[in-house]
C-alpha cells in the first residue's frame, strides 16, 4: 500500500497569470521529466500543427491559450512542446481505462480510474478576471479537466469507452475543461459537445444547479443524448461504436445498479459505496490502466466538493462558493493509500 498526495493550488487573476504558477509548480516536480520519458518509450501517434491548433483555440478557449503562453514563459520549451504537452488537441496520422459515475438526487459521485503515472497529482481552485467561468477540480495533463465543478454549479466527469478510429479534435480532459470554461448548465453543454470536434469516443456526464442533468455519448462520428443516473465505460445508446468486450463494464454497472436503488440515497453512502472495494465499484486492476486514484462528488446547487485519494477514505470538504466569495482555503494538499507501487506523474 503506497501513501499518496495531491495538491492543492489556488489562483485568482488571469490566465496568463495562472499559466506562470503552473510553469513554476511543474518545474518543482518531476512531471515533466516523466512526460519526456513516456515520449521516448512511446512516440506520439499524432501529428502536431502549431497554426491549425492556434485557430481551435482561438475559436473555443482563447484563454487556456494565454495559460500555456505563461506556462512557456517559466517553462522555455517551443511551442511544438507546448502544444504536445499541454494542448491536447491531435490530428491523426492510439490502453483501457475504466471509471464509473452515479447521479443522486442532488449530487454526482465518481470514481477516477485510470494509470497513476498519468495522474497530475493536483487539485486546482481558479478565479479567472479575463474571462471563462471559475472551476474547481483536480487537473488532468496540467490544462485539462476529468471532473471538477464551475461557478454555475455546473458539474462534469467523463467515462472511457474506446479509442477506435480517431479523428482530430480535442481529447476528453480538455473537452472536459471547455465545458466547465464556457457552460452555465446542462444544455449549454450538450450544446457545446455537439459544436467541437472529438479525437476519441468517451461519455460525458453533466449536472447543474437546477439539477438538470445527462450523459452525452460521444464519438468523433456520432453524438446522442440519454438521462439515466448510471454510466460505466459502455455505450447505450451508440451501441455499434461499443469496443467487443465490455464484460466488466456490463457486470460493474449492473453492481452499481443493485447497489444504487434509487436516486435519493444519502450522498455519504454513495461515497463509501464508490470508494470501499468491498462493494466492488472500487478497482485495483492499476496495472492494467484502470484502477480508482480519486473518488469524488459534487453538490451543483450548494457548490460543494468532496473529494479523496485512493480507498476507505473520509472525504474533505471545500465550499467552493466561499472560496469564490474570497474565503482563504485552510486546506493544502489530499493524502491517501492506493494498493500498488506505481508512482503519480509529479513524483
Amino acid at each position: 500500500m503506497q501513501q499518496v498526495k495531491s495538491d492543492i493550488l489556488t489562483h485568482r487573476g488571469s490566465h496568463f497569470d495562472l499559466g506562470v504558477q503552473t510553469g513554476q509548480w511543474l518545474k518543482q516536480t518531476a512531471l515533466l521529466k516523466n512526460r519526456e520519458k513516456e515520449w521516448r518509450k512511446r512516440m506520439p501517434r499524432f501529428d502536431i500543427h502549431i497554426k491549425e491548433t492556434y485557430d481551435i483555440f482561438q475559436m473555443y478557449a482563447p484563454q487556456i491559450w494565454e495559460e500555456i503562453k505563461g506556462m512557456q514563459e517559466v517553462l522555455q520549451l517551443p511551442t511544438s512542446q507546448m502544444i504536445l504537452n499541454f494542448g491536447h488537441y491531435r490530428f491523426t496520422k492510439l490502453k483501457n481505462s475504466g471509471c464509473t459515475i452515479f447521479l443522486g438526487n442532488d449530487y454526482m459521485v465518481r470514481n477516477y480510474d485510470y494509470h497513476p503515472a498519468t495522474y497530475d497529482g493536483r487539485f486546482l481552485l481558479f478565479q479567472p478576471n479575463d474571462g471563462g467561468y471559475a472551476q474547481i477540480g483536480p487537473t488532468s495533463r496540467v490544462t485539462g479537466r476529468m471532473d471538477g465543478m464551475n461557478e454555475h454549479g455546473l458539474t462534469m466527469g467523463y467515462n472511457f469507452m474506446h479509442r477506435k478510429k480517431p479523428g482530430d479534435g480535442f481529447v476528453c480532459y480538455m473537452i472536459g475543461r471547455l465545458i466547465l470554461q464556457n457552460c452555465k448548465n446542462v444544455s449549454e453543454a450538450i450544446q457545446l459537445l455537439k459544436e467541437i470536434p472529438h479525437r476519441s469516443s468517451f461519455s460525458y456526464i453533466v449536472m447543474d444547479a437546477n439539477l438538470n442533468h445527462a450523459i452525452v455519448e460521444v464519438t468523433p462520428r456520432n453524438i446522442d443524448v440519454r438521462y439515466d443516473r448510471t454510466c460505466t465505460n459502455h455505450f447505450e445508446l451508440l451501441t455499434h461504436e461499443n469496443r467487443n468486450y465490455t464484460k466488466e463494464s456490463t457486470e460493474r454497472l449492473s453492481r452499481l445498479i443493485q447497489q444504487t436503488p434509487n436516486s435519493s440515497m444519502d450522498k455519504m453512502e454513495a461515497f463509501e459505496l464508490f470508494n470501499n472495494p468491498e462493494y466492488e465499484i472500487y478497482s485495483k486492476l492499476f496495472k492494467s490502466w484502470s484502477g480508482t486514484i480519486h473518488t469524488s462528488l459534487y453538490e451543483p446547487k450548494k457548490r460543494i466538493v468532496y473529494f479523496t485519494l485512493g480507498e476507505n477514505q473520509s472525504p474533505s470538504k471545500i465550499d467552493f462558493s466561499k472560496w469564490l466569495q474570497g474565503e482563504t482555503l485552510e486546506i493544502k494538499s489530499f493524502k491517501g493509500s492506493i494498493d500498488t507501487n506505481l508512482t503519480f506523474a509529479s513524483y
